[in-house]
């Protein structure tokens, strides 16, 4: 992909990532982050050690997407996994292998730190993702999400 680079999230480009989840939150016809969220996100990004790591995509000279995620642990595998929070490319950066590039990444990042597998969800009505996800040979598996809070 000529031009395009994934670097992670500074402190002087954490106002293009927020912008960016605003963009997902729009997407998934959520509300984005309010205030205090974007302060605790930042907070949470910048600590030693950091709760997620945040990369972006820059396409054309502009963040054209992003990618979250941190790390979990499985007990069956005795290593760690690579949970992928977020990946978004922007509308007008779609169809020119962002996504796929971003994929990637993060599956190159858990190879490299020993992670037995990569972890990640999709909104049941997500068709794209889910041709998608299911393209790079990932598997739908037969367990229902809970969530309390």
């Amino acid at each position: 992909m000529t031009g395009t680079h994934i670097e992670p999230v500074t402190p002087a480009s954490f106002p293009e990532l927020i912008q960016l989840i605003a963009g997902l939150a729009a997407y998934e016809h959520l509300d984005p982050p309010d205030e205090a969220a974007c302060e605790r996100l930042f907070a949470d990004a910048f600590s030693h050690p950091s709760r997620y790591e945040a990369f972006l995509a820059i396409a054309d000279g502009v963040p054209a997407g992003y990618v979250t995620f941190y790390c979990t642990y499985s007990t069956f595998l005795a290593r760690p996994s690579l949970y992928l929070e977020d990946i978004f490319v922007r509308e007008e950066f779609r169809h020119r292998g962002i996504g796929r590039e971003l994929f990637s990444f993060c599956r190159d990042i858990a190879r490299e730190r020993g992670c037995g597998r990569m972890d990640w969800q999709v909104l049941t009505w997500n068709d794209p993702a889910i041709r998608f996800y299911e393209s790079e040979g990932g598997k739908r598996l037969d367990w229902y999400s809970y969530r309390i809070g």
